[in-house]
């Protein structure tokens, strides 16, 4: 049984006046039709099929805060929503689930968004559900997907029903249909959670209209659908059900005697939450067969469901500090547990991973307490269970790959202000349609030529610039940094470079690598990590750099969110490999 004091959800200070570098990518070209995970979703037995009935896999993260007392999503205070978006996506998360109080249909304004140096500029005075149609609409532009969670009657707390004498069923359920009025014609939009983590005394199947989670479902499912018949309905469990206990949540067995029926076909998707003992112990974690014993246990609450090819099942949030070996095993089995992409494709358990921020006080999240540095640890656990890039751009007409790099940037013309670039024209096999460029990390241009004209700039300062590429039917950069040009000479710094192996199986192994900056000076043009593999090993995927290799040598580079390190600080980056585990030798430059 989860005891609620450990679900802290840090609500940090109203007003936060520190703004992080960080500018927002370009979203490039609208997404071809036949993109991957395109259009409105429906599912199909187990699975999750697009609009052209391809079967695709939520994998993503939650990025809460609408259903805080901020009235909007955390980290606002630090980086612009669109950098933070972009972000998402360069990981390779393809979907964001949005919790929210129902408080957001009172016209609140949002809290803590920083609006200096124009960051954040066009959300400056918009309300709560104005800032979140900015959130929708930009990560539909860049190929994202949004699920909508009604987390929380009000900003005070979770509820066990759906309901509360401030917020009763009439007011659930009038408040889902305006969100599905609003995106009605958004397909950014795939669905909404009907309500976070029911528990006891809600029950599953019991007939009480009151307490009756299943039959609550029915009716909030069927009134989202009578005006937006488009979205899928995601449906999570209790916490008991004929004597037996799970998260809150979590407990889904009552649907093979009482599923969720709804007036329209095809919509319905269950939804377990899972966690390991940061949150909370549960009896088998201290099993002796622990974890042998997990499976068993997912397969009776939850599993059983996808297994029996009664639904799909999305695990909508699950998490972990990551501190306890008990956790880090969990976690490793879990994954297993959902089914690696690589080996199922869309034919999978979907999730979205707690949390996005770092802000929650029981499991942390994907970026660190900056706002800005990621957890590869954490990242690096799900790399396996990512999904096949609707949201980076594989297609069904075979564009799978990104352009090629960008080469030969060069400065052709310096003032005391400006400095022109210009570089060679990238090519694919379907048409690259512009570029973007970043200086010392942040995007300054898009330009659809070759040149670009930096202006603003401060006599004697070295700055540093890369260029990315994106083509029409993938709609997304090359992850691959060109020469750097300055507009000043940049002092030479070093870096220093430190291999660690977080886990390893027959086929293969994962590594986090830290780099340091050893130097007095500022890295501005980046980093890059080098070592030769000597046991015919290979890099499967990469994380939070970027993969080059030319036999059996490995070159890692920054990404153009990590690159700028100030002196002692560090960074990491991680990748799976396959082949035996190995620790070769590493050299690090930066500048």
């Amino acid at each position: 049984m989860w005891n609620p004091l450990k679900r802290l959800r840090t609500v940090l200070a109203a007003t936060v006046g520190v703004a992080l570098l960080s500018t927002a990518m370009a979203a490039g070209p609208a997404q071809a039709a036949t993109t991957l995970g395109s259009g409105y979703w429906h599912t199909s037995g187990r699975q999750i099929l697009d609009s052209a009935n391809q079967p695709v896999r939520i994998a993503g993260v939650n990025w809460f805060g609408f259903e805080t007392s901020n009235y909007v999503a955390h980290g606002l205070w630090s980086r612009d929503y669109k950098s933070m978006i972009d972000q998402m996506k360069s990981l390779g998360y393809n979907t964001i689930r949005l919790p929210y109080s129902d408080d957001i249909f009172k016209n609140t304004m949002p809290q803590s968004i920083n609006y200096s140096g124009g960051m954040n500029a066009d959300l400056s005075g918009l309300n709560s559900l104005q800032v979140m149609d900015k959130i929708v609409d930009y990560a539909g532009a860049v190929g994202l997907k949004v699920i909508l969670d009604r987390h929380r009657p009000d900003s005070s707390g979770q509820s066990a029903l759906w309901y509360t004498s401030a917020v009763p069923e009439s007011t659930w359920i009038s408040d889902m249909k305006a969100l599905a009025t609003r995106y009605l014609n958004n397909p950014a939009v795939i669905g909404i959670d009907l309500h976070n983590e029911p528990h006891d005394p809600a029950c599953w199947g019991c007939g009480d209209v009151t307490t009756d989670w299943r039959l609550a479902a029915e009716r909030g499912g069927n009134a989202v659908l009578s005006v937006n018949p488009n979205l899928l309905i995601f449906v999570e469990g209790v916490q008991t059900f004929n004597g037996q206990s799970d998260w809150w949540g979590g407990n889904l067995a009552g649907v093979a005697q009482y599923p969720v029926v709804l007036n329209v076909a095809n919509r319905v998707v269950y939804s377990p939450h899972d966690y390991a003992t940061s949150v909370a112990q549960q009896s088998w974690f201290t099993d002796p067969t622990f974890p042998n014993n997990m499976p068993g246990i997912w397969d009776t609450y939850w599993g059983y469901i996808f297994k029996q090819n009664i639904a799909p099942v999305w695990l909508g949030e699950f998490g972990t500090t990551l501190t306890a070996t008990t956790d880090q095993t969990w976690l490793k089995t879990l994954v297993t547990y959902l089914r690696p992409t690589s080996q199922y494709g869309g034919d999978t358990f979907s999730w979205t991973f707690w949390s996005w921020n770092p802000d929650s006080g029981d499991t942390g999240g994907i970026l660190k307490d900056d706002w800005q540095t990621v957890d590869t640890v954490k990242d690096g656990y799900l790399a396996s269970i990512k999904a096949p890039g609707f949201g980076g751009g594989t297609t069904t007409g075979g564009d799978s790959t990104p352009p090629a790099v960008p080469t030969g940037l060069s400065v052709t013309g310096t003032t005391s202000s400006s400095v022109s670039l210009s570089w060679a024209p990238s090519t694919d096999n379907v048409a690259v349609t512009g570029y973007q460029v970043f200086r010392n990390g942040t995007q300054v241009g898009s330009p659809t030529g070759t040149t670009f004209t930096d202006t603003g700039l401060t006599p004697g300062t070295a700055y540093s610039y890369q260029v990315l590429a994106f083509d029409a039917a993938a709609n997304f950069s090359a992850k691959s940094t060109a020469v750097s040009a300055t507009t000043a000479s940049a002092t030479a710094s070093g870096c220093s470079a430190s291999w660690h192996i977080d886990s390893s199986w027959g086929g293969g192994f994962n590594v986090t690598v830290t780099v340091t900056n050893t130097s007095t000076t500022k890295t501005t043009a980046g980093w890059s990590v080098g070592w030769t593999w000597s046991g015919g090993q290979s890099v499967a995927s990469m994380w939070n750099a970027v993969s080059a290799v030319s036999g059996s040598n490995e070159t890692a580079t920054n990404e153009p969110y990590n690159g700028a390190l100030a002196p002692g600080a560090a960074t990491s980056f991680g990748f799976q490999a396959t082949g035996g585990s190995a620790t070769p030798a590493l050299s690090c430059t930066a500048s």
